[in-house]
């Protein structure tokens, strides 16, 4: 997920949907120019102005090819992209002296071929899908607005919503558009979920702010492309207050139980507030939006409560310890302790990290940089200019990646899941070996054995290789022993006496709604049932328990497809179209039907099968207990689009 703890007064402004600034001084406009990402300006330029030659066949950039990294500026050759900024310059000359007039809405026609100017030539299904993400309302959508009001004004329907993060706001605002009366309970004092919980020094997205954002709450004045997690807390903080969510959110309040009432097919929901008083809720329908990455995980690791220093986890930073000039140990080399160690290294005296895998990471040179300051104009004073660079930034990573992750049942190279895989790993495997020409001694420990994609990818501007360089950083990769009062002890003898230890181990991702009880039809326990195998149709519901949806729930999670932002709100509509259902057919519940949730958990699993993260021998997060992976989609980001559009009625049994 960065930064550091001063940070944490500071407050990103919200700009949504913002009218942008005139456009007067033309040096600066040329010079921002240069920091322009041309293709989803020309893109723009052609949407405000209607002018469809700024997307004519001569400014096409080059169609990604199967090319394991993706190039800058799309791959323009320079007289190209020369080219387009001659056009926009004069585009924008004109826009400007026309007076900044935007052109009509485009007809369908005009809209797809700008938007094909970005994507290439689109598959059947996705434009809608485009759409959405450039936050455009088609009519589709728009005939799909419906209040309850309006709809089924005197039946009763009252949501509680389990959580105020990334999902729990999707859910609220779409309910409080609805008019569907709900009541979000958090644990936390403020909204924010991991991006509240998690503020160890370094914490920022490894994904593209731009596409971690909602499709309907869109923002022009992102600080950085990968946002510090004070920016992202603040994002989340600002779509509280101003979407008017607030008073529906009860602050401190922790569900312990859900239970399903058969007699009138409602859900009592058992809270412990702030002073630690048990109350209890009624409501027709229950959203659990706690996520995935709530409960750190601590391996076990024989005397781990001995150490006699201070010792956490990087998602409950202890922030009155003060490490300067501490011997540290860091327990782990994932996304979180690969953002923490470059952070604290120069503070603290001695560093040791204790490594069982190395990542894999993606070369991304402007990982820490800020937005260049001609990028920052645009975006202030070209319209919807930062829309259609979002759409670009997800639409480059939608699909592109997938093909590298796929597993090649014939492929029978070491290290790779295919040909496409294995030219991915090389890429990387030339990348890191660049980083260490001069320590040949670490080589070897940084050099992963697994394929590309069997673990979580990671974002890399230099500065791991930059830290593991410096004479005061150990890298251990001998196993963990024991943890004694005064260090760590590895299996080759040697006592590692430290200060402090920070477990940068994970979380406990597999064990979707541990913190609470929940028992539905017939009295079925929920953990019993899925004896630590979550599963769930769609990723939202479970067979026998009704009106009990999921957000971000089993194989939702996203490797290199697409956005887990977007995927919360395709099931937030699905989830608004199954209380739609509800409304207007009269019935109190649904329940999915077990042959529809087998067959559906079925087809998932075997995707998985074919996917670098599940192929045999590879271990990582994404597996449970049993060994299979419920974390991950593993079919196309069109695919979950498709599914979620609308519900099924045979898909459910009514009550």
């Amino acid at each position: 997920m960065g930064c550091t703890r001063e940070d944490d007064s500071e407050e990103t402004p919200m700009a949504m949907n913002s009218a942008a600034a005139p456009i007067n001084d033309e040096r600066t406009l040329e010079r921002a120019l240069q920091d322009a990402e041309l293709v989803p300006l020309m893109a723009t330029l052609a949407y405000v102005t209607g002018d469809l030659s700024l997307v004519a066949p001569e400014l096409q950039p080059p169609r990604r090819g199967k090319n394991a990294l993706i190039a800058p500026q799309g791959g323009m050759p320079a007289d190209l992209q020369a080219l387009c900024r001659a056009r926009a310059l004069t585009a924008l000359r004109r826009f400007r002296d026309g007076g900044s007039v935007v052109a009509d809405e485009p007809t369908p026609e005009t809209l797809r071929a700008i938007v094909q100017y970005v994507t290439g030539e689109l598959a059947e299904g996705y434009e809608d899908l485009a759409l959405q993400e450039l936050g455009i309302t088609t009519a589709d959508q728009e005939g799909r607005r419906w209040t309850k009001p309006a709809v089924a004004p005197d039946v009763e329907l009252s949501v509680v919503v389990v959580g105020a993060g990334m999902s729990g706001l999707a859910a609220a605002h779409k309910l409080h558009e609805a008019g569907i009366p709900f009541t979000v309970l958090e644990r936390n004092a403020d909204v924010g979920g991991v991006w509240l919980e998690n503020d160890y020094p370094g914490c920022r997205l490894d994904t593209n702010n731009f596409a971690y954002s909602y499709s309907f709450a869109q923002k022009d004045d992102w600080p950085q492309q990968y946002s510090r997690q004070p920016d992202i807390r603040g994002y989340f903080h600002r779509i509280a207050t101003d979407f008017d969510l607030r008073p529906h959110i009860r602050f401190g309040v922790e569900v312990t139980a859900l239970k399903f009432n058969e007699t009138d097919c409602s859900w009592s929901v058992s809270t412990r507030g702030p002073d630690g008083q048990a109350s209890e809720l009624r409501c027709q329908s229950v959203i659990s939006a706690v996520g995935q990455l709530n409960q750190p995980s601590y391996p076990s690791i024989p005397g781990r409560d001995h150490f006699r220093g201070p010792s956490f986890h990087t998602a409950r930073w202890d922030h009155d310890v003060d490490l300067a000039g501490l011997r540290v140990g860091v327990v782990g080399s994932g996304a979180s302790a690969y953002q923490v160690i470059p952070s604290i290294a120069d503070e603290v005296a001695e560093l040791r990290i204790f490594q069982r895998t190395p990542p894999w990471a993606l070369p991304a040179p402007s990982y820490h940089d800020d937005i260049a300051d001609g990028l920052k104009y645009l975006f202030q004073h070209v319209p919807q200019y930062h829309r259609w660079f979002r759409f670009y930034q997800f639409w480059i990573a939608v699909e592109g990646m997938r093909d590298f992750a796929v597993v090649d049942p014939e492929w029978k190279g070491a290290g790779a899941v295919s040909a496409a895989n294995d030219s991915l790993r090389s890429v990387l495997t030339d990348h890191i070996r660049n980083q260490y020409l001069h320590r040949p001694d670490l080589l070897d420990k940084v050099l992963p054995a697994y394929p590309p994609y069997g673990k979580r990818m990671l974002r890399d501007n230099g500065v791991w290789a930059q830290t593991l360089h410096k004479e005061h950083v150990m890298l251990v990769t001998d196993g963990i022993e024991e943890v004694t009062e005064s260090g760590i002890r590895t299996t080759d003898g040697v006592e590692h006496e430290l200060d402090v230890i920070i477990w940068g181990t994970g979380f406990s991702a597999s064990n979707f709604l541990a913190s609470m009880s929940v028992t539905g039809r017939g009295g079925a326990d929920l953990h019993e049932t899925w004896a630590g195998d979550a599963r769930a149709y769609l990723g939202i519901t479970v067979p026998g328990f009704p009106n009990l949806f999921c957000l971000y729930g089993p194989n939702t999670n996203l490797v290199l497809n697409g956005s887990i932002v977007m995927f919360s709100e395709l099931a937030m509509n699905y989830v608004l179209e199954c209380l739609h259902l509800l409304l207007t057919t009269g019935h109190r519940a649904m329940d999915v039907q077990a042959p529809v949730f087998e067959a559906y958990n079925q087809r998932v699993d075997e995707a998985n099968q074919l996917m670098a993260w599940g192929a045999p021998g590879v271990t990582n997060w994404y597996k449970n207990a049993t060994g299979r992976v419920s974390q991950n989609w593993p079919h196309s980001t069109l695919d979950y689009w498709d599914m979620t559009r609308r519900p099924n009625a045979s898909d459910y049994e009514f009550l």
